[in-house]
């Protein structure tokens, strides 16, 4: 469980030599990209015996099992509202205090500007920010979060490191006026052994959801959400099923219900409410990927996007939008298209399924797309370039 706000987190058993002790930021640890790369960085910083903590704002998060598990101390500042300020304040200042970190790492657009009131509780504390996106619309979003996000443009300048997990978001986020001399790109980094093929976990979902072996699955994995532009997904489904009976689709995760039930509505209007599968949100996610034949992100928007890097290290080939650094990722081992161009789309699912027909090409291509994770955005990476980038901020600072 964890820890409540006014508890002094434990020490760690072991502490490598000279590593300054960091205190994670984010609003919340429930189910997303941004959220699971955090865990997954501060868990392998654990591990290598950095003295780590993560603050919430909410609590009640998938991911905080995972934290609890590793030994990583964990402080929910229980806040109970979007007006609940004063209280949440003080419970944020004083975890401040009582983690004595050398660095806040604050996560996305609340997360960031939180992290800079650290230096209230001490002055010397090192800021550092995480951006995770790119190009995204921000008229799909409240009034609150359009607000966060201009005050985060405005304040960028305060923070002593800026960290994008993605080329593009660098570049857009650098154009908005964040300091450009103080952003670095770290790539987010995929687990590998967690997400490998699953011969065992294809076979039993295939099954739960009545797809044929000599069916080609295509399917979209990812909250339901304007960004991710189940629209022209579906749209490109519809041309590929009129077209021959062989091809399925599925849809892995959920989303707010009242823009998903207008999303299954579109899925109907186009005639596909007996082809596609909407599976939700599923922990088996490895399963899940080895489940489709074809893995496909039609996002308009991204930064670097771990459904495509998750699903080659499970080697399934990608189809996908040329946003953010998608086409990046995929290199070699899949097919980029437009954005919002459902022709393009399909056109390009058709490509990589005429390339499955052939059982040995098949399986090079997912080879590729695996070796490419492995060997390029592997956690490793994720942990070697971060703690190179915390290590060099506080030696210009003047040590740890």
């Amino acid at each position: 469980m964890s820890a409540t706000f006014d508890m002094q987190p434990e020490p760690q058993a072991t502490t490598a030599a000279g590593t300054p002790r960091i205190l994670f930021l984010a609003r919340s640890l429930r189910q997303g990209g941004a959220e699971r790369q955090l865990v997954a960085l501060a868990t392998g910083l654990h591990r290598r015996g950095w003295p780590v903590t993560v603050v919430c704002c909410y609590g009640g998060g998938i991911f905080e099992s995972e934290l609890e598990n590793a030994g990583v101390p964990l402080i929910d500042l229980r806040k109970r509202g979007r007006w609940d300020l004063v209280g949440f304040l003080w419970r944020l200042l004083r975890a401040f205090r009582k983690s004595n970190a050398v660095i806040v790492h604050g996560y996305m657009p609340l997360g960031n500007l939180l992290a800079l009131l650290a230096r209230a509780a001490c002055p010397r504390t090192r800021v550092v920010w995480g951006v995770r996106s790119s190009n995204i619309d921000r008229e799909q979003r409240d009034w609150l979060s359009r607000l966060t996000f201009r005050m985060s443009c405005r304040a960028a300048r305060l923070a002593d490191s800026i960290i994008a997990n993605s080329e593009a978001g660098a570049a857009y986020h650098a154009a908005l006026g964040y300091p450009h001399a103080r952003i670095k790109v770290i790539p987010n980094g995929i687990d590998i052994h967690r997400f490998r093929f699953d011969p065992a976990g294809r076979d039993r979902l295939r099954r739960e959801w009545g797809v044929a072996d000599d069916c080609i699955l295509v399917g979209l994995v990812g909250r339901i959400d304007p960004m991710k532009d189940h629209a022209t997904f579906l749209r490109a489904a519809a041309r590929l099923a009129g077209r021959d009976v062989k091809w399925r689709f599925a849809c892995v995760g959920d989303g707010q219900p009242e823009f998903a039930q207008t999303v299954r509505t579109l899925a109907e209007s186009l005639g596909l409410h007996q082809r596609v599968i909407w599976a939700g949100s599923r922990n088996d996610v490895a399963a899940a990927y080895s489940a489709l034949d074809i893995v496909v992100s039609s996002s308009c928007g991204e930064g670097f996007s771990n459904v495509i890097a998750e699903a080659m290290a499970c080697e399934r080939p990608c189809v996908v939008t040329d946003v953010g650094d998608s086409a990046r990722i995929v290199g070699d081992c899949g097919a980029v298209v437009a954005a919002q161009d459902p022709p393009a789309l399909a056109s390009g699912i058709e490509h990589i399924g005429r390339l499955l027909e052939d059982p040995d090409q098949a399986a090079q291509l997912g080879a590729m797309a695996r070796t490419r994770i492995v060997e390029t955005y592997s956690l490793e990476a994720l942990l070697r370039n971060s703690e190179a980038a915390f290590r060099a901020l506080c030696s210009k600072a003047g040590g740890t």
